[in-house]
């Protein structure tokens, strides 16, 4: 049955809490969260608080220690799925949490959500020549699931380029079918509110004064600028040549084995990542009027471009920190 204050959810593999965000702006209740990163922790209770977040290992977690629910929801690790990694699927040391999720949901028996909700990487679909999906969608079989998958795009509500691939499941015998027309909508796609379209990204960077320390120095904006392609450098030139200041996003790739930087030319970001190497950070370049600057975008950046503009950042966390939570979490207003 349905709490007193509306659908009761659980957030496995919890993060900093951005699909809690999400569900609060349908006006559902979280009521059980995990995740085993402190830092984590530290940032969803600067936000959340900690009365129903549970900090650490979900192979610690039983079905017994979760609460009456009607939705579960798991973004678990892409770590091995992603076409960053090493591509071990859900055998892998980090994915393969997959499948202690669905021990908890089995072990709640007749308790078990009427609905489930996973979120990854697209790569997901072919992990090991897409044997992985169908793995998971057969283990939620077992479990009484009958699932859709939808892949979608971050882009269509921020400045960022986020695909995603979500497995909507709803439970298959009777109960189920009121609890996936309450959680899914009776298509199979999230009910969620009308969303704004995606602002410009010029409207989401910080204004930092000139002479802020994140602002690069000459020699290194330099090296930036000196790395480009041919194309690339002319797409620089044409920015910088504007008669106002509008920003991009740069990235670094690999080309011919040497590292280079590369500008987005469509006004978006590319996919937020951790912070853990590099490759993964995004700098943006300030142009126009003959001039340009350039920095590493910052947390704020970050949690505007996840759709959480207001998201308490707290001092107890680390710059690089903050980065790879929001990198890791879910985009709020496509969820």
């Amino acid at each position: 049955m349905l709490g007193s204050n509306g659908v009761r959810v659980a957030e496995f593999f919890a993060g900093i809490g951005l699909v809690r965000l999400a569900v609060e702006r349908l006006k559902w209740n979280v009521v059980f969260a995990n995740d085993i990163e402190p830092f984590k922790a530290r940032m969803y209770e600067a936000n959340f608080g900690l009365d129903d977040f549970q900090l650490g290992d979900i192979r610690d977690i039983a079905g017994a220690d979760v609460p009456d629910i009607e939705v579960a929801t798991a973004s678990f690790p892409c770590t091995d799925l992603s076409l960053a990694g090493r591509r071990e699927g859900l055998d892998g040391e980090q994915s393969s949490m997959f499948w202690e999720f669905a021990r908890v949901i089995e072990e709640m028996d007749s308790r078990r959500p009427r609905a489930v909700m996973l979120e990854n990487v697209p790569s997901f679909a072919s992990s090991r020549g897409g044997q992985d999906l169908k793995d998971a969608l057969g283990r939620l079989s077992e479990l009484g699931y009958d699932s859709e998958v939808i892949r979608l795009d971050a882009r269509h509500f921020v400045p960022q380029s986020r695909n995603r691939l979500f497995v909507c499941a709803r439970r298959a015998d009777g109960p189920g079918q009121d609890g996936w027309r309450l959680a899914f909508g009776s298509h199979g796609a999230a009910v969620v509110p009308e969303v704004p379209p995606a602002p410009p990204l010029d409207d989401l960077m910080e204004d930092l004064p000139q002479d802020a320390l994140e602002w690069w120095d000459e020699e290194r904006a330099g090296r930036l600028v000196d790395s480009l392609s041919e194309t690339q450098r002319e797409r620089f030139e044409a920015r910088r040549s504007e008669g106002e200041l509008r920003w991009a996003t740069a990235y670094r790739r690999t080309r011919s084995g040497r590292a280079v930087w590369e500008l987005r030319r469509d006004g978006i970001s590319g996919c937020l990542r951790t912070a853990r190497g590099g490759s993964s950070r995004q700098a943006v370049v300030q142009a126009g009027r003959g001039e340009f600057r350039v920095r590493w975008m910052t947390p704020r950046e970050y949690a505007r471009l996840q759709g959480a503009p207001d998201f308490t950042i707290p001092d107890t966390v680390s710059k690089n920190q903050a980065l790879s939570g929001f990198g890791d979490a879910v985009c709020v207003p496509a969820l």
